[in-house]
């Protein structure tokens, strides 16, 4: 294979890459704007950490934590892709801004295990890691700007959340590997 021949595919390769990862911020972009309030607390329901773990299982570390950081940046510069299509610097500021952030971590700590392992059990074991992570940077935010306790922030952020994201983890970690082998078939995905 000639030198010129490899740089091709590995360009090929790139732009592929490249194009994934628009893919999956885009999904990101459309699920992440869904929400649901809830009284009890200024945290909504979203479908973004549903979105976020199917790209990990799709995309891996590094691809996957490159889509969820595009989406964050799309939703600072202005555009409506977060909870209740909201956006702006000023929903990193409030209430829920320790959320998004931690939404890099579990992004990286998730793609990690997916790239490490096939088993079912690893892949639940780090998407619950990584959730456990975003609810620490989303809880000790939520204390900071809601003038709560850890506890309190806790209960107003956390606890009503987790059957939900359970059930999410649960649904990529079904649907997923299903949905990569068939991208992998079609030649979409390595």
């Amino acid at each position: 294979m000639s030198e010129n021949s490899k740089n091709e595919k590995k360009r090929v390769f790139t732009t592929f890459q490249m194009a994934l990862v628009a893919v999956m911020t885009a999904i990101t972009c459309i699920l992440g704007p869904l929400s649901i309030p809830i009284p009890i607390s200024p945290v909504p329901i979203t479908l973004t950490n549903l979105a976020i773990c199917l790209t990990v299982c799709l995309l891996g570390w590094k691809l996957g934590t490159i889509s969820t950081l595009l989406y964050l940046l799309i939703g600072l510069a202005g555009l409506p892709v977060f909870s209740a299509f909201s956006s702006g610097f000023g929903k990193l500021l409030g209430p829920t801004g320790g959320y998004l952030i931690g939404f890099i971590p579990f992004a990286l700590i998730g793609g990690f295990f997916f790239e490490k392992s096939d088993r079912r059990i690893i892949q639940a074991a780090g998407l619950i890691l990584g959730t456990v992570v975003l609810y620490l940077f989303g809880t000790a935010w939520l204390s900071v700007q809601a003038h709560l306790t850890f506890k309190q922030a806790l209960f107003a952020g956390v606890i009503p959340y987790i059957p939900g994201d359970l059930a999410k983890i649960i649904l990529v970690l079904f649907i997923g590997p299903v949905i990569k082998k068939r991208l992998q078939t079609a030649g979409f995905l390595l």
